[in-house]
């Protein structure tokens, strides 16, 4: 059966954050399958300028600038969507910000922010994306961003690592609420080449590369499953079609690599009759938990001496 070429024709999404990055990525996509677009941004300028690229590419595009986070944003986002397109089928809420440091430094302020954008901002957009499906009788695609730290954890982010564990959790449960009614809800969880990992000396070859124009070399895009935000947005705009027949799961995507993350499960059970005391603990448990203690972080194989490139001095 041949391919429809445009499997979005008709639709309208809106796409926090999709001034630049992988939410640009996404939002190009999107268009490139048929589907007219509410861009958002916090910055007037980046939110134009992507309108103007999807226009170029020849789609729909309008914008609401606005921190996600309160109600009336995202309540904004839908307006938007019904009265420039008239419907709204598809939500993908990729709208971010970093406010890296270690857990003995992070103001209240570093941490509230992170949450109220990533996290709150899920909730809002979701919340009002949900009730317009929900009341219309529409069978929505939501499509929520996590990232490989939610998944893991990683020094100096316990803001957002929290903050996307919490999206993936509240992607499932939504998953189940939403089922009755048609809607799929998923999350992504992308690795690209974005203005977080240019800071990284790993990864710096594979960041020249791209800034370049020319092709990461393959032990990015193959080994470690990092590649740019456009391979991301082929997973985006399949789970915001009606192929897409999930909800509920968390995939993976970067370079020439997929995956899908699983849910978290037991891997050692032991039991005692009459329950574990202190002692039973002391006793027992370090043998049942010997060889089946999780890792935490991410851990990278070492780089090809080829693919090396100096540390930036202090």
């Amino acid at each position: 059966m041949p391919t429809d070429p445009t499997p979005l024709s008709g639709k309208v999404a809106i796409v926090t954050g999709s001034g630049r990055g992988l939410g640009l990525a996404y939002a190009l996509e999107l268009a490139r399958q048929g589907a007219s677009i509410v861009v958002n941004d916090v910055d007037e300028e980046a939110a134009s300028a992507a309108i103007e690229q999807i226009a170029r590419a020849g789609g729909n595009a309008v914008a609401v600038v606005a921190p996600v986070g309160p109600t009336a944003t995202a309540d904004a986002l839908v307006a938007a969507a019904l009265e420039s397109f008239g419907r709204l089928d598809i939500l993908v809420t990729n709208a971010g910000v970093l406010r890296d440091t270690v857990l003995w430094k992070m103001t209240d302020d570093d941490f509230d922010t992170v949450i109220g954008v990533h996290l709150r901002g899920t909730f809002t957009c979701v919340r009002a994306a949900a009730t317009h499906f929900r009341e219309n009788g529409v069978a929505g695609r939501i499509i929520c961003i996590g990232s490989p730290t939610g998944q893991r954890g990683n020094f100096g982010q316990t803001n957002y690592a929290a903050a996307k564990a919490g999206i993936v959790g509240m992607v499932r449960t939504w998953a189940l609420e939403l089922k009755r009614a048609g809607i799929a809800v998923n999350a992504v969880i992308p690795v690209a080449a974005t203005a977080m990992t240019a800071t990284v000396p790993y990864f710096a070859a594979a960041v020249e590369a791209d800034a370049a124009g020319e092709a990461m070399p393959e032990f990015f895009r193959h080994d470690l499953g990092f590649g740019t935000a456009d391979d991301v947005a082929g997973l985006i705009a399949y789970l915001a079609s009606d192929a897409a027949e999930i909800s509920g799961q968390a995939i993976g995507i970067g370079g020439d690599r997929v995956q899908l993350w699983s849910h978290p499960e037991p891997v050692v059970t032991g039991y005692r009759e009459g329950g574990w005391s202190y002692e039973a603990l002391a006793a027992d448990l370090p043998a049942l938990l010997e060889g089946n203690l999780q890792s935490v972080g991410e851990s990278f194989p070492p780089l090809p001496e080829a693919l090396q490139r100096p540390r930036p001095s202090a």
